[in-house]
Formats: C-alpha cells, sequence, structure tokens
C-alpha cells in the first residue's frame, strides 16, 4: 500500500495536475457576482445588462470567449424556484389568502428575484471559468464550432 501523503502534499488542482499555477477559485467568484474582471477585480465585467465586455479595460484580460451560455438561467431557476416555493409553502401554512392574493405575491417577486440574479450568477460562472482555465481563459484557442446555420 503507497505511502500516505501528508495533507500539505495533498494537491487538488491547479499547477499540480496542469502544469498551471492555481488560479484563486472564490476571489474571481466574488469578483464575478460584484461584475467586475475575475483577474484584477477592477475593471467591470458587463457593458451590458448580461453582455459582457470583450476585454477588461485595467489588465487587458479577454472575456469575449467565455461559455457561460444557459448554466446562469439554470441556475437563477433553482435558486428562485427554492426561494419562492418555500416562502410560498410558509405562507400558506400560516395564513388563508385567495389565488389572486398569492399572484399578487409571488408573480413580482419571481420576476423581480430572476432578473436580481441574472447578471450576478452570469459573472460567478465567468469567474468559475476564469479560475479554471476553461473557455479560452488558459491562453488556448476554444475548439468549440458553432453548427451551420445557428
Amino acid at each position: 500500500m503507497p505511502e500516505e501523503l501528508r495533507l500539505e502534499e495533498q494537491v487538488f488542482g491547479g499547477e499540480h495536475h496542469s502544469g498551471r499555477v492555481a488560479r484563486p477559485l472564490w476571489p474571481a467568484i466574488k469578483r464575478g457576482i460584484l461584475g467586475r474582471c475575475p483577474r484584477c477585480g477592477e475593471g467591470k465585467l458587463f457593458k451590458g445588462f448580461t453582455k459582457t465586455v470583450e476585454e477588461c479595460s485595467v489588465c487587458g484580460e479577454e472575456i469575449h470567449h467565455h461559455r457561460a451560455d444557459d448554466l446562469p438561467a439554470y441556475l437563477v431557476i433553482v435558486i428562485v424556484g427554492h426561494i419562492v416555493l418555500g416562502a410560498f409553502m410558509a405562507v400558506e401554512a400560516a395564513y388563508t389568502l385567495a389565488n389572486w392574493q398569492h399572484a399578487l405575491i409571488w408573480v413580482p417577486l419571481t420576476i423581480i428575484l430572476s432578473l436580481g440574479l441574472l447578471q450576478p450568477v452570469k459573472g460567478a460562472v465567468i469567474g468559475l471559468q476564469w479560475a479554471l482555465y476553461m473557455h479560452g481563459f488558459g491562453g488556448e484557442k476554444d475548439e468549440f464550432e458553432p453548427h451551420p446555420g445557428s
């Protein structure tokens, strides 16, 4: 049986597995949530509501090749669904409301939460991709070829 590795010898990514210097995961995600460049934390990440900048205006990190795609929307659906459904069930257990009252509460809340979370979640996904050298953030060309006609 091989000798057990000491805790400081156990490496779970970054330099050991890829030959690249490990990038800070949680700071990159936090910067993305705040709408900042995942590399420097200074430049803006978005030029529109969910449209990212081509590159960071401060450090020059290219952002255009990220592939967040539909993941942020799926994550927002999961987050908002849990919040709204839990709150709905709690209110339903404590009070008796008419259907129109429920609609007046939960429809606007769902829309507001969904719109409010979409940009931070997309920023977090881009920060994750940057920290893990995904989709061109490692300097290599992304091999994704768009489907003809799309």
